[in-house]
């Protein structure tokens, strides 16, 4: 999968793709992510790009004719299926099921909004779907489209250790929450004297009464 992030802040990707799964998805070739600074496609001498808002009010809008640019070049040569995302606060909230679907996409490109918003426009014609990641407002989208790749990275064959390791996971079976986990020691001891054990049917090796075990300590999502 190709990912092309149109921002105005590339260096905001740099540590957070340069660790764990997104980064090995990168080493093993199973995605390439490329940052795009809207800011080359601006034909003022202050690479700005955004603008007041029409009809007055507060802060900026980014200006379609850049973003317009920037997918028109970022675009040329894409082999495959292509999707473009805007992050907005009144998008579809995101899901696992979402970031499931997603990995069918050959390119996946995500523009980041800033400032007071995006000019309607791009909604309107240029972005596939608007995409949230909570209902909240953060200053911009770029953490969005951090939390959009990592998500959907992790879910493309060959990225984690172990390709099974996402089948049981919150949100991905019959709509629950993934079971309680534990690991050593069996028994934990607190300065205070307190004893933290794990489950007793956990360590009896019946695979059988775990698998039940585990089934009956989901927590169903509301």
């Amino acid at each position: 999968m190709q990912i092309h992030i149109l921002t105005l802040f590339p260096p905001m990707f740099e540590g957070p793709f340069n660790f764990s799964m997104v980064k090995r998805g990168q080493e093993k070739g199973v995605i390439s992510i490329s940052y795009h600074d809207l800011r080359k496609w601006s034909d003022n001498n202050y690479k700005s790009v955004d603008d007041h808002p029409f009809g007055g009010g507060p802060g900026m809008i980014m200006e379609v004719e850049p973003i317009y640019k920037a997918l028109k070049e970022v675009r040329t040569g894409l082999k495959g299926t292509v999707r473009v995302l805007l992050m907005s606060a009144k998008g579809n909230i995101f899901s696992q099921k979402r970031a499931a679907e997603l990995t069918a996409v050959d390119n996946l490109i995500i523009i980041c909004g800033h400032y007071e918003g995006v000019d309607e426009r791009v909604a309107q014609h240029l972005a596939d779907e608007e995409i949230s990641v909570g209902k909240y407002v953060l200053s911009g989208g770029e953490i969005p489209a951090m939390i959009i790749v990592d998500a959907v990275a992790r879910l493309l064959p060959g990225v984690l250790h172990n390709d099974t390791s996402t089948a049981d996971e919150s949100y991905t079976t019959n709509n629950t929450l993934e079971y309680p986990q534990y690991t050593r020691p069996a028994i934990f001891k607190t300065d205070n004297g307190e004893e933290w054990s794990v489950p007793d049917i956990l360590l009896k090796g019946n695979h059988k009464q775990i698998q039940k075990w585990r089934e009956e300590n989901r927590k169903k999502i509301i």
